[in-house]
């Protein structure tokens, strides 16, 4: 009798499942799993285009350092007004010629101590601080899919658990009646198994408005409602040991590479300073027409000229940003020590959480094979009259909460595995293999590191590209 009980309870609650999905409006047919919710979120995320738009921001910086090291040309157009009055010999004299310029006008640098090539390789510096930075935004975007998918997976699991124990307490009502109709138990009795129903009710509510919750987060995170889920997912491959996880993280986590090239970018910007305290030399050129608005003179004229500068005093100004320059570079070091031991504790917090849930489902299992014995044995007791209603209801209690325990361990340890594969900077979708289109950082990159000319052919193929990244 036991075993028929608890196959009645396994077909009740496959049944039960299916009835709470489809009970879910505008549910599709297909089968959502987790690499799904990998494919939308990446697919979607407005935060990702954020931050790689962030990004070329960045690549445009190291175009712009190296402009400083070419030739700027203008063309100048100046009319003027001036005033003269002179007094040669007694005689004075009053002047106020107007003047017309049109020209060219051409200043290059020819040395500065290297400030500007230091410019410019701490800018690249950045660009590949900032790409690690996309890189571990990219996991916070695919970290918050699994748990918006295991979040709806777990309420969608929840919800049939309790549909069942709904379903279980109106058959004990019904048993508790028939039972008082003969004499056997007491209204008492009748009372408790209905409390137990108008809980069990209210409950299952309440996990419907939990399920609802989750499929909202759900379409935040990965961009569409939650299709029927396919179940749990499999686990990832795993590291061996903790001291196997850290390491792996101290190499390769963006977080610890992005801080590392701002290390770098600092010390570059320190050496720039330094070098702004010292000599600079810049060739300058012009040539055009002067014409006189008074009568119908005019001049063309050209003049190149080498200017040599060298600060003398600036108010302390120069001498402050270097100091300035110092100090954030100390800065981003402390950053930097800081980033790897959070690193290292975030691995640590996760396999330990990995293992502790792994724990708790293995003893979550036998829970719930023991409750499930003990309940189909007390109800099977009860019929006979050697057990009270009470204590079959708190019997069903026991199966209830192992079930609810089960679902949550499980869920918790999937959790806990991609939460260890992001704390090693594995969680992205190269190194998961998702059918995307990747992001390609250099492909930007490649085209503005050479500070192409607004009319050259590659800045028609940074347009082709800014265009076609708009559309998206």
């Amino acid at each position: 009798m036991g075993s028929m009980a608890g196959r009645k309870v396994v077909r009740a609650l496959a049944l039960t499942a299916g009835m709470a999905l489809s009970m879910v409006p505008g549910r599709a047919v297909w089968a959502d799993n987790l690499t799904d919710a990998f494919i939308g979120a990446y697919n979607t995320s407005g935060l990702l285009e954020q931050n790689r738009a962030l990004l070329r921001a960045a690549d445009e910086d190291v175009a712009i350092a190296l402009s400083a090291l070419r030739p700027i040309i203008n063309w100048a157009v100046t009319i003027s007004q001036d005033y003269r009055r002179t007094n040669t010999g007694g005689i004075r004299n009053t002047e106020e010629p107007s003047n017309f310029f049109t020209g060219l006008t051409l200043s290059q640098l020819l040395y500065d101590g290297g400030a500007s090539v230091l410019g410019k390789q701490s800018a690249q510096e950045t660009v590949l601080s900032t790409r690690q930075t996309l890189i571990d935004i990219e996991q916070q975007i695919l970290f918050r899919a699994a748990t918006a998918y295991l979040g709806v997976l777990l309420q969608e699991e929840t919800v049939a658990i309790r549909q069942n124990n709904v379903e279980l307490s109106a058959e004990e009502l019904r048993a508790s009646q028939d039972r008082f109709d003969v004499g056997e138990v007491t209204r008492t009795d009748v009372a408790l198994s209905q409390a137990q129903l108008a809980s069990s009710q209210a409950d299952l509510a309440g996990a419907r408005g939990d399920l609802s919750t989750a499929q909202a987060e759900y379409v935040n995170a990965v961009g569409k409602g939650p299709g029927r889920t396919a179940g749990q997912p499999s686990l990832p491959n795993l590291p061996r040991s903790e001291s196997e996880a850290v390491s792996l993280a101290q190499r390769n986590h963006p977080a610890i590479q992005s801080a590392q090239h701002q290390v770098r970018a600092f010390d570059l910007i320190v050496q720039q300073q330094r070098a702004n305290l010292g000599p600079n030399v810049s060739l300058n050129a012009n040539a055009g027409v002067t014409e006189s608005y008074d009568n119908d003179d005019y001049i063309n004229d050209a003049r190149v000229s080498l200017n040599f500068n060298q600060p003398v005093y600036a108010g302390g100004r120069l001498a402050a940003s270097v100091r300035r320059a110092m100090a954030t570079r100390d800065a981003s070091r402390a950053n930097l020590l800081n980033v790897q031991k959070n690193i290292t504790q975030g691995v640590s917090d996760a396999y330990v959480r990995f293992q502790s849930a792994s724990a708790s489902l293995r003893a979550s299992t036998e829970r719930v094979r023991a409750s499930q014995v003990a309940f189909d044995g007390i109800r099977e007791e009860a019929t006979l009259g050697a057990r009270t209603t009470l204590d079959v209801l708190a019997a069903q209690q026991d199966l209830l909460e192992a079930q609810l325990a089960e679902v949550v361990s499980r869920t918790e340890r999937s959790l806990a595995a991609y939460q260890l594969l992001q704390s090693q900077g594995l969680l992205t979708a190269e190194r998961l293999g998702l059918a995307v289109q990747i992001y390609d950082p250099t492909l930007y990159y490649n085209l503005v590191k050479k500070a192409p000319a607004q009319i050259s052919k590659q800045s028609k193929d940074l347009d082709r590209v800014l265009k076609a990244l708009r559309r998206d």
